[in-house]
């Protein structure tokens, strides 16, 4: 009997651990399955934050208004699903889209806890954009940002409330009011400051546009109507104009600030070499983008007082250029150009007479200069 009774204990004590072999097996492999899941878990988890769409908020925005190198606020913004590498770029939009804050430095890095920040310039439109290593922005562009294959994401919001209008000075020229500029502005691959002291009547109402050298540097001269005239024709008589130099241009031509994606409705008379100092043109009509083939009329204009004549009505602008102080019946223009395509039709422009400083290949300008404008004529 007691025989049996051991053989009956050892029978008990191999079943015990057989069946805690088995429960600890068992819980082995529901361990091992929770793991595993976890694993999928963290895999799934990780997939879809590696697949979340790029996105960008802005934090800061600064107020809407008229742009100008003096003009600067801060824009700033956080970025969600960005991938190392990638940077933000910025435009403000104040006539085209302008890069900011400089084309010299448009890229902006993302900091570790997604933010980023910079100075712009001001506009009445700002763009925020997530760009791959591979993106080259234009220093400016005529309509707003879109999205390419290097741009991942993109934003684009009105200023916060407005800014007064840039200061200008009054003016009276040829039974018109006019308004100086007094603020800097970027044409002809520079930026030009402007000073009010450089635009001016004389006692038989011509008007006087300068070039001169200040201690802040070399201003120059803009006016602009302060109201939009629209189709009709638009007579200049311009005192000689042959012998500029090479580094500056009078342009006469229509302006709207508003009117980006319709290139401005510009249309442009204008006198100068754009900096080549060789060049025999001197003189060329226009409509606006110029570096569309066919947009540009260049030729050679005489020594002595010249009238300019434009022509505006829908679909065609007709230029003319007489020698003398009047077109008289039956004169025959030394040149003349027409324009059918690409024309533009009137809005909110605004008729203007830049006399300003373009990049040259002779290097800065040495000398003040001067140009007059002895009578401007418009006929509905």
């Amino acid at each position: 009997m007691k025989h049996n009774l051991q053989d009956s204990g050892s029978v008990h004590r191999v079943a015990s651990r057989t069946e805690t072999a088995l429960a600890t097996c068992a819980i082995s492999r529901i361990l091992s399955a929770i793991v595993f899941l976890g694993a999928v878990a963290l895999v799934g988890c990780r997939s879809e934050k590696a697949q979340e769409t790029p996105s960008i908020t802005f934090t800061k925005i600064p107020p809407a208004a008229q742009g100008g190198r003096e003009r600067v606020d801060t824009i700033s913004g956080s970025v969600s699903g960005a991938r190392p590498g990638q940077r933000i770029v910025v435009y403000a939009k104040s006539g085209p889209w302008w890069v900011q804050p400089w084309p010299e430095h448009p890229f902006i890095s993302i900091q570790p806890d997604s933010t980023w920040s910079t100075q712009t310039h001001l506009g009445y439109e700002y763009a925020a954009l997530l760009v791959n290593t591979d993106y080259h922005p234009a220093p400016t562009i005529d309509g707003a940002p879109t999205m390419s294959g290097s741009v991942v994401a993109l934003k684009i919001v009105n200023g916060v409330g407005s800014l007064p209008d840039l200061p200008t000075v009054p003016l009276r020229f040829s039974g018109y009011d006019w308004k100086v500029r007094t603020t800097d502005s970027a044409r002809g691959g520079l930026n030009n400051l402007y000073d009010a002291d450089n635009a001016w009547t004389d006692k038989l109402g011509a008007l006087h546009l300068r070039i001169s050298n200040k201690p802040k540097g070399w201003t120059c001269a803009q006016v602009f109507l302060a109201r939009s005239l629209g189709y009709g024709t638009y007579n200049f008589v311009v005192r000689d104009t042959a012998r500029l130099d090479p580094a500056v241009v009078l342009s006469l031509h229509t302006h709207d600030q508003s009117a980006g994606d319709q290139h401005f409705r510009e249309w442009d008379i204008e006198i100068g070499r754009w900096g080549r100092a060789t060049s025999r043109e001197n003189a060329q009509f226009g409509v606006q983008p110029f570096y569309v083939p066919g947009n540009l009329a260049r030729f050679t204009e005489p020594p002595g007082k010249l009238t300019y004549s434009m022509l505006w009505e829908p679909g065609r602008a007709v230029f003319k250029a007489f020698q003398g102080g009047s077109i008289q019946s039956g004169t025959r223009p030394f040149y003349e150009h027409t324009f059918t395509v690409g024309v533009p039709s009137p809005g909110q422009e605004r008729l203007e007479a830049m006399f300003y400083i373009v990049a040259s290949e002779k290097g800065p300008r040495q000398k003040n200069t001067e140009v007059i404008i002895d009578k401007f004529e418009y006929l509905p």
